[in-house]
């Protein structure tokens, strides 16, 4: 890709790849993908390949709090046509168990 800022379906080709990425991530204490507990708030893909993401975690004082955000920087960062990954952890909204997919919640026995 280059320096060619990349059009709005090579965005969105490359923000499904991230999300598959991320859902490789897991929370050591929980069996499902980060994605699908509810804690990526955000992923933006900028028109030159990087790639944004805002993320939680269930608890500051989650065992992953300094692993988890950098296993999902380098991931991102890995895949084609990713520039550069920049992960931010924010608190709010509080993650909280609703936001979980129907699919965690069915795997967790949450219904």
């Amino acid at each position: 890709m280059g320096n060619t800022p990349m059009n709005s379906f090579e965005a969105m080709d490359l923000e499904q790849k991230i999300i598959e990425a991320i859902r490789t991530c897991y929370d050591p204490e929980i069996p499902v993908n980060i994605y699908e507990l509810g804690l990526i708030y955000e992923i933006k893909v900028e028109p030159h390949g990087v790639a944004n993401v805002k993320m939680t975690l269930t608890a500051p004082n989650c065992p992953a709090a300094q692993s988890l955000p950098i296993e999902v920087e380098t991931k991102v960062g890995s895949i084609e046509g990713v520039t550069d990954a920049s992960v931010e952890v924010v608190w709010d909204p509080p993650w909280e168990p609703s936001m979980m997919s129907e699919a965690a919640k069915l795997q967790l026995n949450m219904f």
